[in-house]
């Protein structure tokens, strides 16, 4: 597997000669929002494309955004439309990214398309990590194809990464490069709280250090609370560390928000959010701080460095204030509470609590543990036995 470091390298010389290529996966609402983002920057130095298996919903929809970009005045970018895309068919995909030869792919594809999973299992057994073989299903083919195709491009994927990007790299299989959401849109909920309680006007400049798994995204953002454990997180404005009490800040986090498709604006802005810091650091030679889910294949979530300042570019999880071995560990402690009590050689354990949830909460007896070669088999018995009577 090519190194994130070297793929950043990469980009650099291709963004020389030519433009960059970005490939959208799957354009359900998550894609939907990020092909709107990225046609309304008017980047003349970029080529999009998007690829899935429905012909007539790929056309039109990429018609109205081309459209409706266009009367903002702000179409500059091309779009390519691949209909013969199937994540179930490894094949499909690896023969576009060889003929394509995309930058960047972001993986917006769900083995379940049109459901909110959390909207069951929270409210049921307070835990996402049951629906780990479903999130894992076609990140995993992707990852084949792009293996097949001898792809080097930099992958993001957008589902439940916290325990997807381990599970695959403690596989033995490469693993996308970045995750998005979850953990970063925990940090921007953390500046507009900070703003309004120390009344700052600037809540932008706020800058965050944080680290935990998807657990605390769901914990804090629905109920303002982080379940009595005390967080990784750091506040700074103009260099100072901001003086907030966890337990204030983490209540202001739990505001109003939809439970339909635009809430997937979030997850499209945080795809964006690193699409962009990777052509900054690859074009212009910046410095992008990200907060990144299943960072480098570790489990939970971390805040990430990529500076482009020198020749090579430099892609690292930050380690100040917070040392990798404390973020370890909280990242443990935390997806611990999300169901999972461990990935290793390609198995994912459950744990008790949870397999005690589902079977009071839905009357399903999970496996303990989910070898990589029982993935499928996993993921259609919580479609079949949860998903399809509890929906």
């Amino acid at each position: 597997m090519t190194p994130l470091e070297r793929k950043l390298d990469l980009l650099r010389e291709a963004c020389k000669t030519r433009k960059a290529r970005i490939l959208i996966v799957g354009l359900g609402s998550v894609g939907h929002y990020l092909l709107d983002y990225l046609l309304s920057d008017a980047d003349e130095g970029v080529e999009l494309a998007v690829a899935g298996r429905n012909p007539e919903k790929l056309a039109s929809d990429v018609n109205i955004l081309r459209v409706a970009t266009s009367i903002r005045g702000r179409y500059r970018a091309p779009v390519r439309i691949f209909d013969t895309v199937d994540l179930d068919d490894v094949p499909s995909v690896a023969s576009v990214l060889s003929a394509w030869k995309p930058d960047l792919i972001v993986n917006s594809s769900r083995a379940y398309a049109g459901l909110k999973y959390g909207s069951i299992s929270w409210k049921n057994v307070r835990a996402y990590g049951i629906w780990a073989p479903l999130s894992v299903k076609y990140v995993r083919n992707l990852m084949r194809a792009c293996e097949s195709a001898g792809s080097d491009a930099i992958v993001v994927n957008t589902s439940y990464s916290d325990a997807i990007l381990p599970w695959l790299k403690s596989a033995g299989l490469p693993c996308p490069d970045f995750g998005s959401g979850n953990l970063n849109h925990l940090v921007y909920r953390f500046k507009l709280a900070a703003g309004e309680l120390l009344g700052i006007p600037d809540p932008y400049n706020i800058d965050v250090t944080f680290a935990a798994s998807h657990f605390h995204d769901v914990c804090i953002s629905k109920e303002g609370q982080s379940e009595g454990q005390t967080l990784l997180l750091e506040l700074r404005y103009r260099g100072e560390v901001l003086p907030v009490p966890q337990s204030e800040l983490f209540a202001r986090c739990a505001i109003p928000m939809p439970v339909d498709a635009k809430r997937n604006m979030m997850n499209a802005s945080s795809d964006y959010e690193i699409l962009r810091a990777c052509l900054a650091v690859a074009r212009g030679r910046e410095v992008r701080k990200l907060h990144i889910p299943g960072a480098f294949g570790e489990i939970g979530g971390y805040p990430v460095l990529l500076d482009g300042r020198e020749a090579h570019i430099h892609a690292k999880i930050l380690e100040k204030p917070f040392s990798l071995a404390e973020m370890r560990r909280k990242n443990r402690e935390s997806i611990y509470l999300d169901g999972i009590e461990r990935i290793e050689d390609g198995v994912l354990t459950y744990t008790d609590e949870l397999l005690a949830k589902c079977r009071t909460a839905f009357g399903a007896d999970l496996p303990k543990h989910v070898p990589f070669d029982r993935i499928d088999e996993t993921a259609d018995f919580l479609v079949r036995e949860i998903i399809e009577k509890f929906r």
